[in-house]
């Protein structure tokens, strides 16, 4: 197995060398590819001063799907791994994807998180969507090969969150597996909870619709994640914790924002009835690296950088 590592970054130094850290220490023969969003913390020079990453891209765009695309489009090995900024890999990572894509298209396995009460443990999640069942996987763990990941064209880059769901989608209908192995594991060091619940709703009925159609399977469930949300955040209103002009401008937002899903979701499924079915993929992506450090053929370059 030729085993490349992706790992989108944006202003996380700090965590991105500890994940740096245990690829070089449990995957040490992987190709490493750094896709490096338009970083403010000195990312760019820590990277520099390691030898343990093999390329690494600069990109202007703060798209995490446009990073993937870019690292995707950069990899050489036959199997292409992504590895978030945050996520650092455990001992049994790399003989766990080996075991599982000797099997299957695409691998992928718990991730553990720091709580307040310990540590929480991601179990396998699948749901039967119209008659399909898909099975989800973390997109900062993951691995495909890399016809599969070709076949797929990619992350789609209309979305700014939920890339990876709107992917496990494409996969369960090209008939594509998808397996959970519990040795591919990783820990998160780091977690963002901050959420846009616009393009939360706007990425869930663009994909929902994409990849299913205009049904009312479809607005049933995205109806009904807007209400189970609505009631939880509600809560936050009598707490105190939010006003209710603020709870109305978010409902607001999330009506608005489901519908422009709706309507950019039928756009993409017309726009691409290929087995991808994804219009806005690799094959269609504009090279969007500023800058391209490349070690893998010419090392002097951790000097001298070139464009």
């Amino acid at each position: 197995m030729e085993l490349s590592v992706v790992v989108p970054t944006l202003n996380g130094r700090e965590s991105l060398a500890s994940c740096l850290d245990a690829l070089a220490a449990h995957a040490p023969e992987a190709e490493v590819v750094v896709v490096n969003g338009p970083s403010a913390d000195g990312t760019t020079g820590m990277v520099r001063d390691r030898d343990d990453v093999d390329l690494l891209l600069e990109v202007s765009d703060r798209k995490l799907n446009v990073a993937r695309n870019a690292g995707l489009s950069a990899a050489t090995g036959d199997v292409i791994a992504l590895v978030g900024q945050d996520h650092v890999i455990e001992p049994s990572w790399y003989d766990g994807i080996a075991a599982g894509l000797a099997e299957a298209d695409v691998v992928t396995g718990p991730v553990h998180r720091s709580v307040r009460a310990g540590v929480t443990t991601e179990s396998e999640e699948c749901r039967t969507i119209d008659g399909r069942e898909v099975t989800y996987f973390d997109g900062g763990n993951v691995a495909f090969t890399q016809e599969t990941i070709e076949a797929m064209d990619g992350f789609d880059e209309y979305l700014e969150t939920g890339g990876a769901r709107d992917c496990a989608h494409r996969l369960a209908a090209s008939g594509r597996e998808v397996v959970w192995s519990s040795d591919v594991s990783v820990t998160r060091i780091d977690e963002d909870d901050d959420r846009d619940w616009g393009w939360k709703y706007r990425a869930l009925a663009y994909r929902l619709v994409k990849n299913y159609g205009f049904r009312p399977g479809v607005v049933y469930r995205t109806l009904r994640d807007a209400v189970s949300d609505a009631l939880s955040t509600a809560t936050d209103v009598i707490r105190g914790d939010e006003t209710p002009s603020g709870w109305m401008a978010s409902g607001k937002r999330v009506t608005k924002s489901m519908a422009v899903g709706c309507k950019d979701g039928l756009k993409a499924r017309f726009g691409d009835r290929s087995e991808a079915r994804n219009p806005n993929g690799l094959s269609v992506r504009a090279d969007r690296a500023v800058e391209r450090y490349d070690w893998r053929t010419d090392p002097e370059q951790r000097e001298e950088p070139t464009q």
